[in-house]
């Protein structure tokens, strides 16, 4: 049998570039600061899914919430197999929580239609909450997989999960469809893949086609009328579409959304207080490294009880 998988990921800024700037005084990630990355674990949600349907078949299809540039994430997940993507993408879902943003992300997945599993990656790397996952299964009505580490067996319309539990792990059935959050642990995500890279690199969405269309006026200081751009846009909008190439994007409307649920109007976490915490050394200790500093080291670890 067949199956329809949907992933939901997320574009995230890379941690290895955190600076004192990262945040805005609203208590709010300012994401042009910092180089974004697909979300690691997203990556073993995406991969868990193009196994399945590579064993059993299928479709799987990506979705993603954020800002136009996001539409990179999603020409990654092309390169790695993703079958359909589409971008969520409106100034209205800004500065959302993770309830507004697990509210729109259930109606994406109401306006893809029919679908067997949602993949969910365990924890996003910049809010480190783990809740879209379960918000999104519960606004749906689904039962739910959370910190699966191994998908065990699907079958006869039900999967079989392994899932971590402190201290331990444990075995868990349940019908389709369902949700599942992927962990580190589950699998090894595949490499882009060379053909595929050369076959999705100019896939676009409707917004970067036209900044690039725009852009690309103004550097040949080409006197183009406003309908004259409108009309090639318009031709470069079906050609990439025939070419499957063209990226959907999705607003509000699209959505059949409610805009007091989404963005910051829907999201009741504020950010009270914001400290900039500064690290720097009060003391240090050089250690020779000969057998006498050595056994200096071990004996200080002794002492303040690091080894026994």
């Amino acid at each position: 049998m067949a199956y329809h998988y949907l992933v939901l990921v997320k574009q995230v800024p890379d941690p290895k570039r955190v600076t004192g700037q990262a945040m805005t005084d609203e208590g709010v990630v300012d994401r042009e600061a910092l180089p974004p990355i697909f979300n690691p674990e997203d990556l073993n949600a995406l991969e868990a899914a193009l196994a399945l349907r590579d064993k059993f078949g299928g479709k799987v299809t990506v979705l993603t919430m954020g800002p136009p540039m996001a539409a990179e994430v999603l020409r990654e997940a092309l390169y790695r197999g993703a079958d359909a993507v589409a971008l969520v993408t409106d100034k209205r879902f800004a500065r959302a929580d993770t309830l507004a943003t697990s509210y729109t992300l259930c109606q994406a997945i109401r306006k893809v239609g029919q679908f067997d599993l949602v993949f969910c990656g365990r924890q996003a790397i910049d809010g480190d909450t783990a809740q879209v996952g379960p918000q999104t299964a519960e606004k749906l009505n689904l039962p739910q997989i959370t910190y699966v580490t191994e998908i065990v067996r699907l079958e006869n319309d039900t999967l079989v999960a392994k899932r971590e539990i402190e201290g331990g792990y444990e075995i868990v059935a349940s019908p389709l469809p369902a949700l599942l959050t992927i962990t580190a642990a589950a699998n090894i995500p595949r490499p882009p893949n060379a053909k595929r890279l050369l076959q999705f690199k100019k896939a676009r969405t409707p917004t970067e086609l036209w900044e690039e269309l725009y852009r690309a006026a103004r550097k040949q200081k080409r006197n183009i009328s406003q309908a004259d751009l409108e009309q090639t846009y318009a031709q470069q909008l079906q050609t990439w579409e025939e070419r499957g190439l063209l990226i959907p994007e999705w607003d509000l409307e699209d959505l059949n959304a409610d805009p007091d649920r989404c963005g910051i109007r829907g999201s009741p976490t504020l950010v009270s207080k914001i400290e900039r915490v500064v690290l720097t050394p009060t003391q240090f200790q050089a250690i020779e490294p000969t057998e006498e500093g050595i056994r200096h080291l071990l004996r200080d670890l002794r002492a303040q009880h690091v080894l026994e």
